[in-house]
Order: structure tokens, then C-alpha cells, then sequence
């Protein structure tokens, strides 16, 4: 007869080592694709992001064309992508396209150190648990 597999059960706790991990790699995502703002100021920006288009006559091809302009483009906020989301979305698309790799390389640094950093503070952080967890707050480090 086959040996049941022990079911894996979730962690009973909430990390705030992983915590702040996961937020240092939403900080380097969103500040890579919004313009430099981060995960709050991206809640918490003001919505200043206008596209108005003009008529422009050129007399040398007597012809008329459309000129856009945008403003308040540099830092995008969640006011701003959704009052202009196509705007929006081509200005995400740019910065993306300009910061992959800088953010790819922080991404692999932060990850890297993080994970260098958390076996050298071991002993310490193990023994900080074993005092939370006495007192039953769900939480670890």
C-alpha cells in the first residue's frame, strides 16, 4: 500500500522579515515603472496628469495635424491612471522600456543581500522569535 503524503500546512504566523522584503521589491517595481514614486506616494500622489491636443496648421503642406501634449507625466499616481488611463499606460510602457534592466539589477542586489543578510543575523533573529512567540502576537521576524 502507498504511504500518504503529509499534508503541508501554511505558517501560523505573519513574517515581517518576508514582510519587508516583499515591500522592498514593490518599492523597486513601482519606482522603476511609475517615475520614482513608490507603493504609498502612488496611493497618495496628487492626480495631475492632462493630455490636451491642439490643432496645428502648417502652412508649408497647407495641411492641419494634431499636436498632444502631456503634462504632469513625471510621477504617476493611482488619481492619474485612472483619470487618464491610456496616457497613463503609455507613460508606464516608457519607463519600463527605459528602466528594465537598472530595476532587474537592483531587484537581483536587494534579493541577494536580503538573503545574505538573514543568514548572518540567524542566531539573533532566532532567539528574538523564541521570546515572540512566548507571547502569542502571531508574529515573527
Amino acid at each position: 500500500m502507498a504511504k500518504k503524503k503529509q499534508r503541508r500546512r501554511p505558517k501560523k504566523y505573519f513574517s515581517v522579515w518576508n514582510a519587508g522584503v516583499a515591500y522592498g521589491n514593490l518599492s523597486i517595481l513601482t519606482r522603476g515603472t511609475l517615475g520614482g514614486v513608490g507603493p504609498i506616494g502612488f496611493f497618495t500622489g496628487d492626480t495631475d496628469l492632462a493630455s490636451t491636443t491642439t490643432a496645428y496648421y502648417d502652412p508649408t503642406l497647407k495641411a492641419t495635424s494634431d499636436v498632444t501634449r502631456i503634462s504632469g507625466g513625471t510621477e504617476l499616481s493611482l488619481g492619474d491612471v485612472l483619470s487618464e488611463p491610456t496616457t497613463a499606460w503609455d507613460i508606464i510602457q516608457s519607463n519600463v522600456k527605459t528602466n528594465a534592466v537598472g530595476m532587474a539589477t537592483e531587484a537581483i542586489i536587494f534579493n541577494t543581500s536580503a538573503t545574505v543578510l538573514r543568514r548572518l543575523l540567524r542566531t539573533p533573529i532566532n532567539r528574538s522569535n523564541k521570546i515572540i512567540r512566548q507571547l502569542g502576537m502571531g508574529v515573527q521576524i
